[in-house]
């Protein structure tokens, strides 16, 4: 999907909403919390450099509503809720994706969740970069990530792909490439001797649910400082944020 300035951008910032609100995340509504726009220079600036090149905002999972809800799947929870605050259902599909586009002002993002299941996710992720010459600095790929405790989001410039089969697949298509943002959710490790396969594909309770929503919360206004300030203000903001701060304000 390709989101604009106009309205990524635009939002107006509000504390955050209750856990209530936040099941609300894929049932019709609209949450208006993103951050007025730039300075006029700044916002100048910012749209010179993205005039031409789009973003590509990519949630890997696994396709099918048997993942739906499930660990495995909660980086495709974060593309639904982006394109849920922004009110924009019309999708395709494409390169073995479904894919959102929409250009608005002078931003140009694409968002896409791949339906080639998680192993090969590379397939559809390459053919898309490759096709609209996506800079790599500007593909960003969220996923689940055991080594982070639960609702914990970390985004980094690059990397490797930490065992993730997802992003293996990734970087091969990408021709060995690391070179590319990163948003990690974390999902934290199985309890006791439980296979981790198992614990990927198991749904959250109560109170992980109402945990995960406000970190997709934080993960729309992290996406909304990335876009306008840059990779580094979106990583100190993120990276420093706790699920606990947030359920406190």
């Amino acid at each position: 999907m390709m989101l604009g300035a106009s309205s990524l951008l635009n939002g107006l910032r509000s504390p955050l909403p209750s856990a209530h609100n936040l099941r609300s995340f894929g049932r019709g509504t609209k949450l208006m919390l993103l951050s007025p726009p730039l300075s006029a220079s700044a916002s100048s600036s910012t749209s010179d450099q993205s005039k031409s090149k789009p973003w590509l905002l990519v949630g890997l999972g696994n396709p099918g509503k048997m993942y739906t809800g499930t660990r495995h799947n909660v980086s495709f929870e974060m593309i639904d809720a982006i394109a849920e605050a922004e009110g924009i259902s019309v999708s395709t599909i494409r390169f073995k994706s479904i894919v959102w586009k929409k250009v608005l002002s002078c931003f140009s993002v694409m968002l896409a969740k791949p339906q080639t299941f998680m192993n090969a996710s590379g397939e559809s992720v390459g053919s898309i970069v490759s096709y609209f010459h996506v800079p790599l600095n500007q593909v960003v790929l969220m996923y689940d990530d055991l080594d982070l405790p639960f609702a914990k989001l970390r985004l980094l410039p690059k990397g490797g792909h930490g065992g993730h089969n997802g992003m293996k697949s990734v970087i091969n298509h990408l021709k060995g490439s690391r070179d590319f943002p990163r948003l990690r959710i974390g999902i934290g490790r199985p309890p006791g001797k439980m296979d981790p396969a198992s614990f990927v594909l198991r749904p959250f309770n109560k109170k992980e649910r109402e945990e995960l929503d406000f970190a997709l919360q934080r993960g729309l206004e992290a996406i909304r400082i990335l876009l306008l300030e840059g990779l580094n203000k979106s990583a100190t903001f993120v990276n420093s944020s706790q699920p606990s701060e947030l359920m406190n304000r």
